[in-house]
Formats: C-alpha cells, sequence, structure tokens
C-alpha cells in the first residue's frame, strides 16, 4: 500500500467526486482511477459506490477513512518534526475553534504565531466543540479551542483556558429583569429558550446544568451564531443561559446569574492529542500561549 493511494483515498471521499478530487490534486482522472482501483484490488473490497453523479463510501470506505486520516496525519507530523530537529518549523498547523470562544483571543494569536512561523501554513475551521473534538482525534485538526467534557479524556489531553458560570441573558422588560433573588433552574420552568445546537459548548453546558437540576426544557429558538442568538434575546422572543462573557456582547440585555451551575460551569480548553501524536506546529502555538501568559499550561 502506497501513500499516495491513501492520499487520493481520502481525496476523493472528501470531495465525494472524482473529477474535483483529481482537479485538486493535480493529477489526471484516469490516473487517480488507477490508484482506487489498484488500492480496492490490494484489500480486496470495493471502497466506493460510484455513480454519475457523486461517489459514497461503501462501509470497508469507511472503515478505511479513519485510519486513512490517521496514517497519513502521523505521516505529516513526522516531516515535521524532522524538521523542527532542524531549527525550522514548516508544514502546516490546522487549528478548530468554536466562536467567541474565551480565554484565548484566536485571531491575535494566530497573528503572533505567524510572526514567528512565517514557514507554516495555518488553516482554521470554525465548528461545535463535538465536532472539533472527533477531528482532533482523527488527526485532521492538530488541536481545537473548544468545551471540555469528560468524554474528551478518553482520547485527548487538554490545556485549561478559563471557567466562568453560566449567566442568563434576557430582554431588559421580560419578567425576569427585575428578579433581585439568584435564578435557578427551577425558575426558568416554562420559558422560551434561545440556544445553539447541540453541538455547541454552551449548549452542552446547559443542557449538563439543567439535566443535573433535574429540570427539562425546550429549546424553541436554534441558531448557530452568536449574534442571532443575541438578536433573538434582543427582541424579547426569550431567554439564553450562555457562558457569562456574552454579556459583554450586548450591554443592552440584562444579565442575571444562575444559581448552583458553579464556576468552573463552563470550561473552555484547548484540546490536543497524546504527546506523541502531538504536531511540533501545535506545541509551538500552546508555547506561544504560554509565554504571552494566555493560558497556564495544566495538562489532563
Amino acid at each position: 500500500m502506497e501513500l499516495r493511494h491513501l492520499q487520493h483515498f481520502v481525496a476523493v471521499a472528501e470531495d465525494q467526486h472524482f473529477t474535483r478530487a483529481a482537479e485538486r490534486l493535480m493529477v489526471s482522472q484516469s490516473g487517480l482511477s488507477a490508484s482506487i482501483r489498484a488500492l480496492e484490488r490490494e484489500l480486496r473490497a470495493p471502497l466506493f459506490v460510484r455513480t454519475t453523479r457523486r461517489v459514497t463510501l461503501t462501509e470497508a470506505g469507511r472503515a478505511l477513512l479513519t485510519e486513512a486520516e490517521r496514517i497519513l496525519a502521523q505521516v505529516r507530523a513526522a516531516h515535521e518534526a524532522v524538521a523542527a530537529v532542524q531549527g525550522v518549523l514548516r508544514g502546516t498547523l490546522a487549528l478548530g475553534t468554536e466562536q467567541c470562544i474565551a480565554g484565548v483571543h484566536v485571531a491575535r494569536l494566530l497573528a503572533a504565531f505567524r510572526r514567528e512561523h512565517p514557514d507554516v501554513e495555518i488553516r482554521l475551521r470554525q465548528a461545535g466543540s463535538g465536532a472539533l473534538a472527533e477531528e482532533v482525534a482523527a488527526g485532521r485538526l492538530d488541536l481545537a479551542f473548544a468545551y471540555r467534557t469528560r468524554a474528551d479524556g478518553d482520547q485527548l489531553r487538554s490545556v485549561s483556558l478559563t471557567s466562568e458560570p453560566m449567566t442568563v441573558l434576557c430582554h431588559p422588560r421580560h419578567r425576569l429583569a427585575a428578579t433581585e433573588a439568584l435564578l435557578c433552574p427551577d425558575d426558568l420552568t416554562g420559558e422560551v429558550f434561545v440556544d445553539f445546537h447541540p453541538d455547541w459548548g454552551p449548549r452542552r453546558a446547559t443542557d449538563a446544568a439543567f439535566a443535573a437540576a433535574g429540570v427539562r426544557r425546550t429549546v424553541a429558538l436554534e441558531v448557530n451564531d452568536v449574534h442571532t442568538l443575541l438578536d433573538l434575546v434582543d427582541e424579547n422572543l426569550g431567554i439564553a443561559v450562555v457562558p457569562r462573557h456574552f454579556r459583554h456582547k450586548r450591554p443592552t440585555l440584562t444579565a442575571l446569574p444562575l444559581k448552583g451551575t458553579g464556576e468552573a460551569a463552563y470550561e473552555t480548553v484547548a484540546l490536543l492529542p497524546h504527546e506523541h501524536s502531538t504536531s511540533p506546529a501545535a506545541r509551538a502555538l500552546v508555547a506561544l500561549l504560554e509565554s504571552e501568559g494566555l493560558a497556564p499550561y495544566r495538562p489532563s
């Protein structure tokens, strides 16, 4: 099995199309098809279901994709490790982040990284914490800034960025705005909630807090960006339970502390693979994070 066969296979799987994959790889379509057929002969299994419009992975193809991505990531890390020993950091830094992550200014950090390591290509992907954790574990991302869950500890290690309690945001004319006592999940029963997709860190933290309190809630307005969430609350269409730092993004809204969630209800971290799989670029970014005083290094 040759590495180029795996590279070709992953490209077709990502694009779900031979022509597009061939164009991206800058190889002929016939050569790409021959490469995939050679891989299928060696594995004695079809890897794709081919149609005139697209290709999809077979069960064998899905099994191979996970391993192929991991192998290619390890090969890339080996090349970068040798370059790092020679005193030059090259290659790619593939970074993932949630929107408005607390504890680190992502753009400023990447600008500082580029100044120190101009030969490293930076790639950035924004997604929910669940998807980001999966991509780091699969080797598609070098690290990700995300919300921490207990399940992440099985395949990943983490660097703590910050922790903060959850806060209720509502319109100043909402009935809760006049509340003087601390709120608890029970006080929010029957409210219309605005929240993120279940994959997002703030949604996961809120769901966990309400589940721990034994309170059921229904998210009527589900969004995938911070500004839409704030707009909906600003129009008094619902309330939101979010990390405390969100209150600074819309000072006109009323922010109320939520009792019982604790100071570490929402912990954001840098998720990394285990030490032996961490790329030199990821190590350099974490080192920069520490040197800038942006986050203490507390692997776990």
